[in-house]
């Protein structure tokens, strides 16, 4: 496998795993039931999202990180790396807060609800949380391969860079009057030497 194919496919495995950590997010994490004046008890389903804001948050920078895959350089591969990480330690961190207080996401769901703060019954924690602990492991996992593959990664090409290059491969400024006598010759000055 190339380094070129090695950098692609982890782009696209941390981009996948951003798009998971949303996903996980949209079902109901926490069930729970209310009691309202008006109609009796009133079952409250609170989603991944509203119990752990920190999930798509997390998902939203994972998905950031796949990108920067694609992009970094020697340096930031290893930035990269360690967002991924933290990423997957956050997520697993926000999921293992619900499972092991499901009545704070809970009363706060009810108390919308409802408008009195109080449970009738014991908040559960559904299979939700428990899968994007799962999923956060599974990001450290990629976090760390990633660091480990990305050793042989080559830096992304230099054919974007402002600055010129003298004749001796010394970098100096762009000096605007010859890049004017440049463009009056019909030579592109960014392409020359």
């Amino acid at each position: 496998m190339t380094a070129r194919s090695s950098r692609g496919r982890w782009a696209a495995t941390v981009l996948l795993l951003a798009v998971m950590a949303g996903a996980s997010s949209l079902p109901a994490w926490v069930r729970a039931t209310g009691v309202s004046a008006l109609t009796g008890d009133v079952p409250v389903a609170v989603s991944g999202s509203a119990a752990a804001p920190a999930v798509p948050a997390t998902a939203l920078v994972l998905a950031a990180a796949g990108g920067a895959v694609a992009l970094a350089g020697r340096v930031g591969r290893w930035f990269v790396a360690v967002v991924v990480l933290v990423g997957g330690v956050a997520l697993a961190a926000a999921a293992a807060a619900v499972i092991a207080d499901p009545a704070g996401p809970a009363l706060a769901a009810v108390a919308d609800r409802t408008g009195v703060d109080h449970l009738t019954g014991a908040a559960a924690a559904t299979a939700g949380p428990w899968l994007a602990v799962v999923l956060g492991a599974l990001v450290v996992a990629a976090g760390v391969g990633l660091a480990r593959s990305s050793v042989a990664w080559s830096a992304p090409s230099a054919r974007h860079e402002t600055t010129a290059t003298s004749r001796r491969g010394e970098r100096t400024e762009p000096d605007e009057r010859s890049d004017w006598d440049a463009l009056t010759r019909g030579a592109d000055p960014s392409q020359e030497p």
